[in-house]
């Protein structure tokens, strides 16, 4: 089975794609490698891979040094043409976009950035799609899509129509577009609603990562909503298990949908929405705490209100994903965030330690001489 991974040098992207090769699948990574966050770890994402940041070049299919099974192109979705181009020289079996312009106050700033990436790129996914033998469709949607909801836990049964950022409402789009493609082109979608990911070489805009690396440094970190807030943090490893479990399983219409009381996770075409989360909220300043504790430190907290367009709690209901694929998260947010130090110490603080012990090396040398 050949699979196209977009979003091949972002968080969860990497992570699939590692883990996909392991399972002997063929898969081509596509990412833009934009400056959203720091390229450098997306490169470092890359170079897990055996991508070598040199030999990328844009519009062009890179071999990995390590991983016969495993190649890379750098483009753009919006990029109609190079989609396309490379749909008809791979036969893809299965995509799963995860590529996006992601971030909630990212899009308070940067509007067309998202239309751009989000609705445009996904478009030309779609039109490749159409004119493609492709087996199933897997797209990244978000837990931002429930917005103005207040019904606990989350369901995809739910309404969605009051999202609270521009961010979400192209997530809402990519939905209401996916079903529009797999009723009129009978193009199975999973569309999968991601519920706070973290973990190892997560993204830098994130709540885990900016509170360790600020901790770490003594600097102050910024608590929104005064600390009153509940995310349903869900762990990494959990995301890919998940999806990996999907891939094989394309959905098929529900002979039972009805009109007259639609179920919006599925349909009369082959679509269907599933939430992905650890169903299980955590206090933010319950994770916090668990962050110091582990750490060995205690953060100074500017404890500041809302955020636009941010929501005060989520929570997933999982168990029509349960249902569909036998599987439960299974890693608490405390074994989640030891996962993310350690890799982040590892990552970020024992090259400059051994970098200033090579220095101290040499700068004793120079004395002792």
């Amino acid at each position: 089975m050949k699979i196209l991974v977009t979003g091949a040098a972002g968080f969860i992207g990497f992570h699939l794609s590692r883990r996909l090769i392991s399972e002997g699948y063929d898969v081509v990574g596509l990412d833009n490698i934009n400056d959203y966050y720091s390229t450098d770890l997306k490169f470092a994402r890359l170079a897990q891979l055996g991508l070598i940041k040199e030999s990328i070049t844009d519009e062009t299919v890179v071999e990995s040094t390590t991983n016969q099974n495993f190649r890379f192109i750098k483009t753009d979705l919006e990029n109609a043409d190079a989609i396309n181009e490379l749909f008809a020289e791979e036969g893809f079996d299965v995509v799963v976009n995860l590529a996006a312009q992601a971030g909630v106050r990212h899009s308070l700033k940067n509007p067309h950035q998202y239309i751009d990436s989000n609705v445009t790129g996904f478009l030309n996914i779609l039109e490749a799609a159409r004119h493609s033998s492709l087996q199933h469709l897997i797209y990244a949607s978000s837990s931002s899509v429930y917005g103005a909801n207040t019904q606990m836990p989350f369901s995809t049964k739910h309404n969605i129509d009051h999202p609270m950022s521009l961010y979400a409402a192209t997530k809402k789009s990519n939905e209401l577009m996916a079903h529009t493609y797999s009723n009129l082109f009978d193009i199975p979608t999973t569309g999968l609603r991601f519920f706070t990911v973290y973990g190892p070489w997560g993204r830098p805009d994130m709540a885990l990562f900016l509170f360790t690396e600020a901790i770490i440094k003594g600097e102050p970190i910024d608590i929104f909503n005064y600390g009153k807030m509940e995310r349903d943090f869900t762990y990494i490893d959990d995301i890919v298990e998940s999806i990996h479990r999907l891939i094989p399983e394309p959905p098929t219409p529900n002979e039972d949908w009805s009109g007259d009381n639609p179920d919006p996770s599925t349909s009369f075409a082959p679509y269907r929405i599933f939430n992905i989360g650890n169903s299980n909220p955590v206090k933010l300043m319950d994770f916090v705490d668990e962050i110091e504790q582990q750490l060995g430190f205690r953060a100074e907290k500017n404890l500041l209100p809302m955020q636009p367009g941010d929501v005060a709690k989520t929570w997933a209901d999982v168990e029509d994903l349960f249902e569909y694929i036998n599987f439960h998260p299974q890693i608490g947010y405390k074994k989640g965030i030891e996962k993310f130090i350690n890799w982040y110490k590892d990552y970020y603080l024992i090259p400059q330690s051994k970098e200033r012990a090579s220095v101290d090396a040499v700068n004793t040398a120079s004395i002792n001489g």
